[in-house]
């Protein structure tokens, strides 16, 4: 403990004078030298089951290692490579010196197994007041019924606040700036998502722009103290054609370090999306796919990802408390039971393969061999 209070204390001080010593942008040879020097990164966007949301995940009181020890030990066992894993800007707040020896200790337990990580730091999908200490019980058959935003609605929408978010930046990017356990620094996730089927009657109408300013400060701050890990902001949404880009695509894409984005339709539309992005001649991270009753499933698409060597991120790892086998419509009419078909997710909680033909596809993918 007190070599991480030591770290973080230093990592703060150099705050003020970091901004002098801030990187600029890769070079398309630095982002193309990057990815050369690492195998295929392939893995899902992860949460232990026994969490609900963020908060749940990193607060002390119910960070669970053994858990996440146990699920990444499966995940190790599929040959996954990587990790995308989502931090939140309270625990930060509420106890830094905690929340950055827990996440240590997440990524060493990552590293036992073989896996990197992706840590995202902000999102803005699922529920815009998120509050520390003891969060709500899963509501029956709802997905992501407990997920919430990073920051909070209540920051995002005061410009005058938003600066209150630089500490956080700079202390978890400082703090492992130069961790060879960190593949990337996804800096917000679909920073623009109104949540219109879910909260978005709560969603301010001028939430792209709030979240534009925030995105770019971020970049400011993240560059500020010289990570040695590439930066990215992965679009989502919308025409990626250069003349329909929106003023956030266009941002996210042209400050991205490597290129990053989500696609859950099916293998000709997956193509579409990923040879329209080969113009910027990055690295490129699909960093969530895989939602099966809309045609994303690992079968052709993981190994279309890995022909092309992009980076393959599914969403979902086991089915748990965030309840992501039902799917995006559950929040228009939550399911009584089990849906006939996963929306994500590959484990059940024993360790149990939801489709066994699956995990062995997974595998003959990554060149896995069965345990």
């Amino acid at each position: 403990m007190i070599r991480i209070r030591t770290c973080v204390i230093a990592v703060l001080a150099l705050l003020a004078t970091a901004s002098a010593e801030a990187r600029d942008k890769w070079s398309k040879e630095q982002a193309n030298d990057w990815s050369k020097a690492r195998p295929w990164l392939v893995g899902c966007n992860y949460i232990p089951s026994s969490a609900i949301n963020q908060l749940e995940m990193w607060q002390a009181e119910t960070f669970d290692p053994a858990t996440i020890d146990r699920e990444l030990g499966w995940a190790e066992g599929l040959g996954f490579t990587s990790i995308r894993v989502f931090l939140h800007d309270l625990p930060w707040k509420d106890d830094r010196d905690g929340f950055v020896k827990r996440v240590d200790e997440f990524l060493s337990i990552a590293d036992k197994h073989k896996i990197g990580v992706m840590i995202v730091l902000f999102d803005s999908v699922w529920d815009p007041a998120p509050a520390s200490g003891k969060q709500r019980a899963p509501r029956k058959g709802l997905h992501n019924s407990g997920w919430v935003q990073s920051p909070g609605l209540a920051i995002l929408k005061d410009p005058a606040r938003l600066d209150e978010l630089e500490g956080y930046v700079k202390g978890i990017i400082g703090h492992f700036r130069s961790d060879r356990r960190i593949h990337v620094w996804d800096l917000h996730n679909e920073p623009d998502n109104r949540n219109n089927s879910s909260y978005g009657s709560l969603e301010p109408g001028n939430k792209a722009g709030l979240a534009l300013t925030l995105l770019k400060k971020t970049y400011a701050w993240a560059r500020a103290v010289d990570p040695t890990q590439p930066l990215t902001s992965g679009v989502w949404t919308g025409d990626w054609a250069e003349d329909k880009l929106s003023p956030m695509g266009r941002f996210q894409l042209e400050e991205s370090d490597v290129i990053s984005y989500h696609d859950y339709s099916p293998l000709d539309g997956l193509k579409s999306r990923t040879e329209g992005l080969r113009r910027y001649g990055r690295p490129l991270l699909c960093t969530e796919y895989m939602a099966r009753p809309v045609g994303s499933k690992f079968d052709p698409s993981l190994g279309y990802l890995r022909e092309q060597r992009v980076a393959a991120y599914n969403w979902g790892f086991v089915d748990g408390k965030s309840q992501t086998i039902y799917p995006w419509d559950s929040w228009k009419k939550p399911y009584d039971g089990e849906p006939p078909v996963w929306f994500h997710d590959i484990f059940r909680r024993d360790g149990t393969p939801y489709r066994p033909e699956e995990v062995a596809y997974i595998r003959g993918v990554t060149g896995k061999t069965a345990p």
